[in-house]
């Protein structure tokens, strides 16, 4: 993942502070990490990375009501959250379920965009492209249909891994992601006829309707709470007989949760009822890992649907 994100509290005593405190945190010693951290907020009190970490320290010494403090403190000190405050909190139970910031989400890849494929694919062993290409054969031979697409969507579409699995199964790819960075990536590929830097639901909201032949989004759901709005829009983006394919992160209870790794994880039977509701036909449904974390497959689900 990229490196840790960092927002100068504009005080170099305070900024000297933090990084003396994130080598004791990097060598073990999170109590004097934690008071470092406590006299750089006492310089800057709204110096958010401090808040940030301080928070994470609390939480892995076991200090809840104080982790759940630093992170509110983290969270109030930046509009944006651009650390994703929010998230630590409602994995903490202190905050109800939401969606991402997009500042978050866009931060988040515009630092890792440098080393995005050496990590996912060599470290986290991503298979999503590949997942969601053999997904979308099947269910094209299931329908006596050829796998091939006029028009494509890329939605979340990072470097280009998931229009370079069906590069030879697509005329007119377009990518849509929100980070910039992986847009310039992206369009080094030459795999796309149109890129644009938008999250997926404005992507489709800029689309006309019965438009695209295929849509797919590797990866990209998992920052998505509320699957609903997206998945409509696709619908109403997609041609009649066109296919929504994508990968998720799953859990074995019911609706929606913040997995272990910050990410939403969609039950099988949320996920399958969200398909239903939007008016596409659910093709395929698969348990399906699209990637590692610890060198242990992730519980995952494969999807395609139909619009009929």
């Amino acid at each position: 993942m990229p490196a840790r994100l960092f927002l100068s509290s504009g005080d170099l005593m305070a900024d000297r502070r933090f990084e003396f405190a994130r080598d004791l945190q990097l060598k073990g010693d999170l109590p004097a990490a934690a008071d470092l951290l406590l006299q750089a907020i006492e310089l800057a009190p709204h110096f958010t990375s401090a808040w940030f970490t301080l928070g994470g320290i609390r939480e892995e010494l076991g200090e809840h009501k104080a982790a759940v403090s630093a992170f509110q403190k983290a969270r109030a000190s930046d509009p944006g959250d651009r650390h994703g405050a929010a998230l630590r909190l409602m994995r903490l139970g202190a905050a109800p379920l939401a969606g991402m910031s997009q500042a978050y989400v866009q931060t988040l890849f515009d630092q890792y965009a440098p080393r995005f494929e050496s990590s996912l694919v060599g470290d986290l062993g991503y298979r999503g492209p590949e997942l969601l290409f053999r997904a979308v054969l099947s269910a094209r031979s299931a329908a006596g249909k050829p796998a091939f697409f006029k028009r494509a969507i890329d939605l979340g579409c990072g470097t280009g891994l998931a229009a370079s699995a069906f590069a030879s199964n697509a005329d007119h790819f377009i990518g849509v992601d929100l980070s910039p960075r992986m847009i310039e990536r992206a369009r080094g590929t030459g795999h796309y006829a149109e890129l644009e830097v938008a999250d997926m639901l404005q992507g489709l909201r800029s689309r006309l309707d019965a438009s695209a032949d295929l849509i797919l989004a590797a990866d990209a759901v998992v920052y998505v709470a509320d699957l609903a709005p997206v998945l409509i829009e696709a619908a109403r983006v997609l041609t009649p007989g066109g296919l929504l394919a994508f990968t998720a992160e799953t859990h074995d209870g019911e609706g929606v949760i913040i997995g272990r790794g910050l990410r939403y994880a969609h039950a099988a039977a949320y996920t399958r009822a969200a398909v239903e509701s939007s008016g596409l036909k659910l093709s395929l449904l698969e348990d399906r890992s699209a990637r590692n974390e610890d060198n242990t497959p992730v519980p995952g689900l494969v999807a395609v649907a139909a619009k009929t």
